[in-house]
């Protein structure tokens, strides 16, 4: 029996029963907490997921029983925990269908894996005036290591417009790609507009003309299922805490042929072959990008996680979060002077919205005021506001655990923000 399976079991949750959001709702302690008098409504899941008692008690578990350092150690604590550690490739590998767990490289975040794969393959494969593609709804991570890049080497930095929905333009993407094109780089689904970018065609397009692709599935993965194989995909970037998971842990994926080409990211312990004065040799794939001592308890805590979303099971987490997003956009659009961002017919539970004559950071605090907690700003994601002609907006990030009952208070505080600064 699979570790999924072993939980799905220990919990009493059954995938193919669908979600049973107010037992779902006990798993997370903190969905009791109160603010200000009223009940917390967490609508920042994009920001950054509540964990549920799995995860908390995985780490726990770990900090009071087994905690040692990994690899290497002689005696049993420290066979024991690298054996767990080890065994969360297996798992990433399982939860995003990629064809060994030597293509999972552990790293601290999904900003460090996009660097990495900048650092690594940008400076080894790419040189002056060679293309890097990205599109106009990238967070800010999936932007600045290109810029970097081009500081330094002198690459070209090709943006793919969005259109008025958030959708992304095809007939845009597909004339960027050119001889020079050496990466596409492009979210697979929008922090601001929830926007899920057709990944299978953007691979296809690229790929006829032998270009690679990575994607940014900070978002992706938290909503939907992910098969990296059935796309394609050459590198897959996530992060843990937007998945249920403890802060300090990302995952890149990489075809283990790209990955076999491209150097070091950074030198130190555990990436290593042997050293001398004279020369180092380095390890494989995957130890050879995780150099130092890794995140070892967050690693576990993060696939404590996926075992978690797992055994509920991704098809009816995203079936839930389909029928909030349906519930909430209509209810918001109710609400004389609202405008939404981001109406792209396939997206994720994510609504960005501004309400005219009042100013994003006065709609969030009234919102927060009746215990509601969502994210006001640009959201890393400058470009994107400046094509809308915006300076930020309020954001309501829905997830598994959320319901009807609590968009119902979010769209009476914001009625009562329209009666308070009419």
């Amino acid at each position: 029996m699979s570790e999924a399976a072993r939980m799905e079991r220990a919990s009493g949750h059954n995938a193919r029963d669908g979600l049973d959001v107010e037992r779902v709702r006990q798993d997370f302690p903190i969905l009791s907490e109160t603010v200000y008098g009223k009940p917390l409504v967490y609508f920042d899941n994009a920001a950054s997921a509540q964990k549920p008692r799995a995860v908390i008690d995985a780490m726990r578990e770990v900090f009071e029983h087994q905690y040692t350092n990994v690899h290497r150690g002689a005696h049993f604590l420290s066979q024991q925990l690298t054996e767990r550690y080890e065994g969360v490739r297996e798992t990433v590998a399982r939860f995003i269908n990629a064809g060994s767990e030597q293509e999972i490289v552990i790293t601290r975040n999904a900003t460090e894996a996009l660097n990495l794969v900048a650092a690594s393959f940008g400076r080894s494969q790419l040189s002056a005036g060679d293309e890097v593609i990205v599109s106009e709804m990238e967070h800010h991570a999936n932007i600045v290591p290109w810029q970097l890049l081009r500081e330094e080497i002198g690459i070209v930095l090709k943006v793919v417009p969005v259109d008025d929905r958030g959708q992304l333009d095809m007939d845009a993407f597909a004339a960027l790609l050119g001889p020079r094109t050496r990466l596409v780089a492009i979210t697979h689904c929008s922090n601001v507009l929830g926007t899920v970018t057709p990944a299978a065609e953007i691979v296809r397009l690229a790929h006829a003309q032998g270009v690679p692709v990575l994607f940014d599935g900070s978002q992706a993965a938290v909503h939907m299922p992910v098969d990296v194989r059935a796309l394609d995909a050459d590198f897959y970037v996530f992060t843990g805490h937007k998945l249920y998971g403890p802060t300090a842990i990302g995952i890149l994926y990489g075809k283990a042929d790209l990955l076999a080409q491209m150097p070091p990211y950074q030198g130190g312990g555990d990436m290593i072959e042997r050293v001398t004065f004279e020369k180092t040799t380095f390890q494989e794939p995957p130890q050879r990008f995780e150099a130092g001592t890794p995140p070892i308890v967050e690693a576990i805590g993060l696939g404590a996680a996926i075992d978690y979303v797992s055994a509920l099971g991704m098809d009816a987490i995203a079936a839930h979060e389909r029928e909030l997003l349906r519930y909430a956009t209509a209810r918001l659009s109710e609400i004389e002077g609202v405008r939404l961002f981001g109406t792209a017919p396939e997206k994720a539970a994510i609504l960005s919205f501004v309400i005219e004559g009042i100013h994003p950071y006065d709609t969030a605090a009234v919102l927060d005021r009746a215990g509601v907690a969502t994210r006001v700003g640009q959201h890393c994601a400058e470009p994107l506001m400046d094509r809308f002609g915006i300076d930020g907006t309020v954001r309501a990030s829905l997830g598994l655990y959320n319901t009807r009952a609590e968009i119902d208070v979010m769209v009476a505080a914001l009625e009562k923000a329209k009666a308070m600064f009419a």
